[in-house]
């Protein structure tokens, strides 16, 4: 009932608001407040306090709470700049951003819960250590997503029989979900962005690499030591495995496999493609490439679920719950973020010029260490692809000149959102998706504030000392 009224809101605010954005501005962020950022701060410290101090009311209602803060937004927002501005940024929000986001990953957790990696897999840190590396490799290839979804079911059932699993579904967060994907255009979407821009789509391979193997080595090698000393610990491996199963390891609902290879070829083409059919929707353009992707996702989804086998999904406990947490909090999150891009699209002359200011030097030249800090800073709360974008346009926009003479700046923009977006929950959308599984599996997650102690605990040390290695 309750995901019923969802979308019979949603529908009806779409309808309500589509005949009057005809001919609406675009939105200035220099005429914006640093008030108007207040709903965006609300969903963010709902999702950090209220299952904290609320873990009942939480579950029954985040939705209706980011629907509340999403209101909180609109309402003001369309009584001061008017319906039809209002309703041109709610749609530019849906059609140009969360629908493909949501769709995309609509698609990657239906065809990777398809996929069950049978056999009895014991969680030793080898295993593990094993396990986020292959996540690492596949991210870069695959989607920080698509790896994610793949890899996570079987390493929570290869550790459901030990006392202490928080920290492996953290480092794979870290690790799988965040740090993997920064090699290739396909892995995060800031650096699909800038392949749409004009980045060679081997440019960051052969230019982030050093930066990778660092960062994914070092966890590696730290999680190893943390989990090696869980695994030897007194009473930390129970007697009985909750989930047994003697048969050889392999895979049910193989056949998604091709079916994932088909979502990674639909994302790569959209970028490829180049084509002159737009369709513009109450201001905002829609490409006939981007049309094409999503509907071939949702049948890809659709032909997922169809042909997997139901012991696959049985032995994956797959169901909708994670996915539709996730919607729910990040349409909140889309809708409320609008005021923040556009205020820092506006550059030096909006509110937050300071920050945009920060990343130059008193000699006009850029300042590689702030760009990184900076773009990083702002990914972990705010959607990592746009803050790219901000900072991408903020070094001048020219991929010629970013490729060579300003390579070090592109590669502490590139660097700062896709390593920095695993300081928080929401500081890339798997991270999120990850934690709503290992909860619906019966981790005990930290909180918010408890995932940030981990990440400023060990990610920030590693990152100050990145910066004082390539970025200074």
């Amino acid at each position: 009932m309750q995901n019923k009224k969802w979308r019979s809101a949603a529908l009806a605010l779409t309808l309500a608001l589509g005949p009057l954005v005809a001919g609406a501005a675009e939105l200035d962020g220099r005429q914006l407040a640093v008030w108007w950022g207040i709903p965006f701060a609300g969903v963010l410290l709902s999702i950090a306090l209220v299952p904290l101090l609320a873990p009942i009311f939480w579950h029954h209602h985040f939705g209706k709470v980011a629907a509340a803060w999403a209101l909180a937004f609109l309402v003001p927002f369309a009584v001061t700049f008017g319906p039809a501005a209002t309703g041109q940024a709610v749609v530019h929000a849906a059609l140009a951003e969360y629908v493909p986001f949501i769709i995309l990953l609509t698609a990657l957790f239906t065809v990777a819960g398809g996929i069950f990696v049978r056999g009895n897999l014991h969680g030793s840190p080898g295993l593990n250590t094993g396990l986020l590396a292959l996540g690492a490799f596949l991210a870069s290839f695959m989607g920080t997503t698509g790896a994610s979804m793949l890899l996570i079911r079987p390493l929570i059932r290869a550790n459901d029989n030990r006392k202490h699993q928080v920290h492996v579904v953290v480092f794979f967060i870290f690790i799988v979900s965040n740090a993997g994907g920064a090699l290739t255009p396909l892995g995060d979407p800031p650096l699909f962005l800038g392949f749409l821009k004009g980045v060679d789509f081997f440019w960051t391979v052969t230019h982030l690499w050093p930066q990778t193997l660092f960062l994914v080595g070092i966890l590696l090698a730290l999680f190893y030591a943390i989990d090696w000393w869980y695994y030897h610990k007194r009473e930390e491996v129970r007697p009985v495995d909750p989930t047994p199963d003697t048969r050889r390891v392999g895979f049910e609902g193989g056949v998604n496999f091709l079916l994932l290879g088909v979502v990674v070829g639909l994302v790569l083409l959209s970028g490829l493609w180049k084509s002159s059919v737009v369709f513009n929707v109450a201001g905002t353009e829609v490409g006939l490439p981007g049309i094409v992707r999503d509907i071939g996702l949702i049948v890809v989804a659709l032909v997922s679920l169809k042909i997997t086998p139901a012991s696959a999904h049985e032995g994956n406990q797959f169901g909708w719950g994670p996915m539709q947490e996730v919607a729910k909090l990040f349409a909140a999150i889309f809708l409320t973020i609008i005021p923040v891009i556009a205020m820092l699209k506006a550059g030096v002359d909006g509110p937050f010029g300071a920050v945009v200011r920060a990343v130059t030097n008193a000699d006009g030249s850029p300042n590689t260490a702030m760009y990184f800090w900076a773009t990083g800073a702002l990914s972990s709360f705010l959607d990592n692809a746009p803050t790219y974008l901000v900072f991408f346009n903020t070094a001048g926009g020219d991929p010629a000149v970013l490729m060579t003479t300003l390579a070090p700046v592109l590669v502490a923009v590139s660097a700062g959102a896709v390593f920095m977006g695993a300081n928080t929950y929401i500081g890339n959308a798997p991270n999120l998706m990850v934690k709503a599984i290992a909860e619906d599996r019966g981790v005990k997650m930290p909180s918010f504030f408890g995932y940030m102690a981990w990440s400023f605990g060990i990610l920030v040390p590693l990152f100050a000392l990145m910066t004082w290695i390539w970025f200074v």
